[in-house]
């Protein structure tokens, strides 16, 4: 369960949805994030377009990462090493 406490420190698009995540245990590797997100509606809608989706940056308030919108997300789950 502490796994899913684990702050994001550094966020790189990769190309599609995707994007590499290091985590503050070291920790890293690339989460597609499209099936979380589909089907892009509500705060997600503007993640459609993929410039706005490399928008994409940490808030080191909260440990995770988030857009211009203020729409965040864990993705920890989904990432893969």
């Amino acid at each position: 369960m502490e796994d899913l406490l684990r702050d994001v420190v550094d966020v790189k698009p990769v190309g599609g949805y995707r994007l590499y995540l290091r985590f503050d245990d070291g920790v890293s590797g690339v989460a597609d994030l499209e099936p979380l997100l589909l089907p892009f509606d509500g705060v997600f809608e503007p993640l459609r377009d993929r410039s706005y989706f490399e928008q994409v940056r940490v808030n080191p308030d909260i440990g995770t990462i988030c857009w211009p919108n203020d729409a965040d997300i864990a993705p920890r789950h989904s990432m893969r090493s």
